[in-house]
């Protein structure tokens, strides 16, 4: 459905001068006829109205905007006001008795063609400034909503590429996980794969929406925490510590699970005396997320992974201004602290 905003001003511009006209009928000291009222107000009513969209759709238009040519622009609506209130001029010489007798003082006179002229001058000039401010301010209204429309679009695009190369990020990682468990026999690698299609499931179906609830998130995270523990022989040594109320908070879904899935791939997660340490604190306004893992020195990737660039960019697209994101990195651990304004 088109924008209907400019024809709204249109219809309030002349429903305004089409009450300033009947003010002026009503409050005339000179008996007013429909015919009287049709002459006056009729003609250049109708001249007005063409002055004004000449102007707005042929003049601006075509020798403002498209063509750059300001002079002859000026050119052209001098020659606009001088032709049209020419005209104006005719017709009020040729409908003397009732265009130009006015009631002055209880006296019936005559206004002169040269009053008249200069006041037709003065009106069309009116109009045409008038269809320049609507004009230019409805094109500027008009390009501020499409720059937003392309700058929505533009990050709604980013966001779903974002999103892109995080699941496949994850599938490659989780996949190398149950293949480490079935090149070792592992019994635990039927386990792993119902593990991974829980999360899958997740991940293509929820994590679709705009919006998740919070609790939905942190469940997510325990159990992509519970298919890592399954990849080492005495499981993985994490300790997860979860306060406050988690109730109907809403959060963007995958925001916290790089930060998970960083400290397994690039700490050492099986130390019990060091383990992974996952901090949630919530309440109805703020989530305050923190991980610490241990480094593992030996564990040094050739291809670097996308997961905390890319949630720190989606942090700026969907948080802007309600999110801190501090990381340390030590020369034994690496912490990453996020604070979110739900």
């Amino acid at each position: 459905m088109k924008n209907k905003g400019p024809l709204i001003v249109h219809l309030i511009f002349w429903s305004f001068i089409l009450f300033l006209l009947v003010l002026s009928v009503l409050f005339s000291k000179e008996p007013q006829t429909p015919y009287k009222i049709a002459v006056n107000f009729g003609y250049s009513g109708l001249i007005n109205i063409s002055i004004f969209y000449i102007n707005y759709t042929l003049l601006i238009p075509l020798l403002v905007k498209e063509q750059k040519k300001y002079g002859l622009y000026m050119g052209a609506i001098l020659l606009l006001i001088v032709v049209m209130s020419t005209i104006k001029t005719v017709l009020a010489s040729l409908n003397a008795d009732i265009i130009l007798l006015i009631n002055d003082h209880g006296t019936r006179e005559f206004v002169t063609l040269g009053k008249y002229a200069l006041a037709a001058v003065f009106t069309s000039g009116f109009f045409v400034v008038v269809s320049a401010l609507l004009k230019f301010g409805i094109d500027w209204f008009g390009n501020e909503r499409i720059q937003r429309d392309l700058e929505s679009e533009k990050k709604e695009m980013e966001l779903q590429f974002l999103k892109s190369q995080l699941n496949p990020h994850f599938l490659f990682n989780s996949l190398n996980n149950i293949y480490s468990l079935a090149y070792q026999k592992s019994d635990k690698t039927a386990d792993a794969i119902l593990k991974l299609s829980e999360i899958m499931r997740y991940m293509i179906y929820e994590s679709n929406d705009s919006w998740v609830s919070l609790s939905k998130e942190i469940e997510y995270l325990h159990s992509y925490i519970e298919l890592q523990k399954l990849r080492f022989r005495d499981g993985a040594s994490v300790q997860f510590q979860l306060n406050g109320e988690i109730d109907d908070q809403q959060i963007v879904p995958l925001i916290l699970i790089s930060f998970v899935e960083n400290a397994f791939k690039h700490g050492v997660a099986n130390d019990p005396k060091d383990p992974i340490r996952i901090n949630i604190i919530a309440n109805q306004k703020i989530l305050h997320f923190s991980i610490t893992n241990k480094k593992n020195q030996h564990n040094k990737d050739e291809v670097g992974g996308v997961g905390l660039n890319n949630v720190e960019r989606r942090l700026q697209l969907l948080y802007p201004d309600r999110y801190k994101l501090n990381i340390v990195n030590s020369a034994t651990h690496y912490t990453s602290e996020l604070m979110l304004d739900l």
